[in-house]
């Protein structure tokens, strides 16, 4: 156990220490104490936990000062056995990926040095990380490649061929606009519609090589799909792991087909029956599944995202799922009442005026609005707000009756008085 002799100092080495590149042993000793288990350090109510990393040789089962084909026969011998295609317990891809980092780093030369030294922080202060490999598959498969794959692992017979050139592209999302009138939004509508999308190539069967040809190995990245490119700095060397520029990815290079030109597909066209539920509105997408372009080397197709716009109405005004409209009527009209027509997504309806209607007022026309998407039986509700018409000029006899009714409503003021 790690004792309270052991704890975290304030006083860390720089990077740029004299004595190491990376870090000093001495920076190292403080912050990392060689133990398996872990304590805590208490410090003005500050609680600090330090834990020991794995030992790489221990994982792997080697002595530290194994030879690199006992540490790669090690590797192979656990890497068969926790494959997860083989071994299904719970935890045997967590141990298989451990083996893997394992191996990955005391594999070279490098990396195993600075692990000697200074444990995983080195690797870690260099930002080195743990390996060339973006996976532990990866790793896997570019040792067993060549060797008849797991040979006579039973049901993994055919991991050997699961490498980079295998390894499905799904294919990309395709998009299209889609106009439609006022109404179409409203109570939806079918359209068949002619879209653009990469489709697999018949003459080479997607597979983008020329028809009796066979494809070889990339001799840029050996047939793994990836290529390390390394730069050194004042902290170490820096790798990262890149898509193979000659090949793609696909770990394979072939004469192209004259068809597709090698990519395996070739953009058609196509039309398809839309159906465009009640009540969507500009910018509603929808989403057609598997109608986008095809995928690479057996990947699955991307869908078809349809992005609605919907072209105003010059009267009825759309307010999510209300209708809003704004009617005229008369000061006669809106003192006296009356039944005026106003129109509606269903078509001209009676609206009753109610006697003195003020200006400004809002009238409902239930259920008369905008459907609720996906929920066709539920509707909004029109809203109708009343504007009231003061003439500006008034002929003789109207003048004179709108004189004898301020007269009979002064009239009423003073006997209530």
């Amino acid at each position: 156990m790690l004792t309270s002799q052991c704890c975290v100092t304030s006083k860390i080495g720089y990077l740029g220490a004299p004595s190491s590149s990376f870090f000093s042993r001495d920076s190292l000793n403080a912050l990392f104490c060689a133990g398996p288990s872990q304590t805590s350090h208490r410090s003005r109510g500050a609680r600090f936990i330090v834990r020991a990393d794995s030992d790489f040789y221990s994982v792997l089962g080697v002595s530290r000062n194994a030879s690199k084909s006992e540490i790669k026969s090690a590797y192979r011998k656990l890497a068969r056995s926790f494959h997860p295609d083989v071994n299904k317990e719970p935890g045997a891809e967590t141990k298989f990926k451990e083996i893997s980092n394992a191996y990955e780093v005391l594999s070279d030369d490098e990396k195993r040095s600075l692990y000697d030294k200074y444990g995983e922080a080195g690797l870690k202060g260099a930002g080195m990380g743990t390996g060339d490999f973006s996976n532990p598959f990866d790793l896997f498969e570019s040792l067993f490649e060549g060797m008849g794959g797991m040979g006579g692992m039973g049901g993994m017979g055919g991991m050997g061929g699961r490498g980079s050139r295998s390894r499905a592209v799904d294919g990309q999302d395709e998009y299209y606009n889609l106009v439609l009138n006022f109404k179409e939004a409203v109570f939806g509508v079918e359209k068949e519609i002619e879209i653009s999308r990469l489709e697999s190539c018949g003459t080479c069967n997607g597979s983008g090589a020329k028809p009796g040809t066979k494809p070889s190995r990339c001799s840029t990245c050996g047939g793994q799909g990836q290529v390390v490119q390394s730069a050194r700095t004042p902290l170490g060397v820096f790798q990262q792991v890149m898509t193979c520029s000659s090949c793609g990815g696909s770990g394979e290079t072939s004469i192209p087909c004259n068809t597709c030109s090698g990519d395996g597909r070739v953009r058609r066209t196509k039309r398809i029956s839309l159906k465009v539920p009640a009540g969507v509105d500009s910018g509603s997408r929808l989403r057609v599944r598997n109608e986008g372009n095809a995928g690479r080397r057996g990947g699955s197709p991307g869908d078809l995202f349809v992005i609605i716009e919907v072209i105003p109405d010059p009267v009825l005004k759309r307010d999510d799922t209300n209708i809003l409209y704004t009617c005229k009527v008369s000061y006669i009209d809106a003192i006296l009442g009356t039944t005026i027509k106003v129109p509606t997504v269903d078509g001209m309806v009676d609206l009753k005026i109610p006697a003195g209607t003020q200006p400004n007022t809002t009238l409902v026309m239930a259920k008369k609005g905008v459907p609720l998407l996906n929920k066709s039986n539920m509707r909004g509700d029109q809203l109708v707000r009343v504007q009231v018409e003061i003439p500006k000029r008034l002929s003789n006899d109207e003048k004179k009756l709108i004189e004898e009714l301020a007269s009979l409503s002064k009239g009423k003021a003073t006997s209530r008085r």
